[in-house]
């Protein structure tokens, strides 16, 4: 009888064991949004980001920038579910699955060992009504992040590989800002999940492999074409300067400049697969740019970036100039660089 206890009791607790480390479905679905991040079970270990088991790691081949911070994404799409491909589109996922990026920056950029300064985690949840988006800010201590509806300003700051201090007056958006990114038709959407952007090597745990083959063979997605235009890292300089400013322009522009994208009305159109030499900007007047122009006349003057709008408003940190409008504080000069570069080349 003493045995059948002992035995009963360690399988009730291998069962409280198993739900603490499962993530938590009801809390996606849920009307409210959680107040800590924690309660999603997304992480086995909140401090060091360990994923629980049906949360998978990801990148994308080009990022956002966001004040040169970092980020580290999951995918979790819940059992028996699968998210289907849609040519040129974020993959359509099922209800119940969550997108998750944690924002932060190295304490030193030269030496990643010496850590990192967690600032938020974004969840984009896909739920009966459709995507909602909440930011979660992480506390002093870096073990719990809490929900921040009406947003967060945070000082920080980080050694960069110059080995010089680097200061930003960090923001975590509200709810309502993040409409002005992940916004289409003024309904949620995730921007970078799409199969052309995820078509990488990612080194898992069990071996480096391509994200889509991973994603197939865990049954999160339901297929991908084998054959398909993918950008590049525009970081990388064995690449075009061509592919590397398309592939920049189309991560942080391409979501709001394209046909089906909040800045559609503009006719500006940055999107990877646009190719027409006007909607990308060459000799194009703006529709409505107020003195967000400078005074400039069109959007791309080939071989001269200092006639150009689109750099301009790269280059400007005025909130009612700068481009990107919102998630971000700094200018991103290599970025800069690149499209002043690729414009001289016209």
């Amino acid at each position: 009888m003493q045995g059948s206890r002992v035995f009963l009791a360690s399988l009730l607790l291998l069962g409280i064991c198993n739900q603490l480390y499962a993530v938590n479905n009801s809390v996606i679905l849920a009307e409210e949004f959680p107040l800590t991040l924690s309660e999603f079970a997304f992480f086995e270990d909140n401090k060091a980001q360990t994923p629980s088991e049906g949360v998978l790691p990801y990148e994308l081949i080009s990022t956002l920038f966001s004040d040169y911070s970092y980020k580290q994404r999951w995918v979790y799409v819940p059992e028996r579910r699968k998210a289907i491909y849609e040519e040129g589109k974020v993959f359509n996922f099922p209800v119940g699955s969550a997108l998750i990026k944690t924002f932060y920056y190295p304490l030193d950029e030269r030496k990643q060992e010496k850590g990192m300064n967690l600032m938020e985690t974004r969840v984009l949840l896909r739920k009966e009504s459709g995507w909602e988006a909440v930011s979660y800010a992480w506390n002093n201590e870096q073990t719990e992040a809490k929900v921040k509806i009406a947003g967060k300003t945070i000082n920080t700051s980080w050694i960069d590989q110059s080995g010089k201090k680097r200061t930003v007056r960090y923001r975590v958006p509200n709810k309502n800002q993040c409409k002005e990114c992940h916004a289409t038709n003024d309904a949620i959407t995730p921007i970078g999940p799409k199969a052309r952007n995820l078509n990488k090597i990612y080194h898992y745990e069990d071996g480096p492999v391509n994200q889509l083959t991973k994603w197939l063979k865990q049954e999160i997605i339901n297929h991908y074409p084998q054959k398909m235009v993918s950008p590049v890292d525009w970081q990388d300089g064995s690449y075009s300067l061509d592919d590397r400013a398309r592939s920049y322009l189309d991560i942080n522009c391409g979501h709001c400049h394209a046909p089906t994208g909040a800045a559609n009305s503009t006719g500006l159109y940055l999107n990877f697969s646009e190719s027409r030499k006007k909607q990308l900007g060459f000799y194009k007047k703006p529709v409505a740019t107020g003195r967000g122009s400078g005074d400039l006349k069109y959007s791309i003057v080939p071989g001269k970036p200092e006639e150009s709008i689109l750099l301009h408003r790269m280059i400007s940190t005025d909130p009612g100039v700068m481009m990107p409008e919102s998630g971000r504080a700094l200018s991103h000069s290599e970025a800069i660089d690149l499209i002043g570069s690729w414009i001289s080349s016209m």
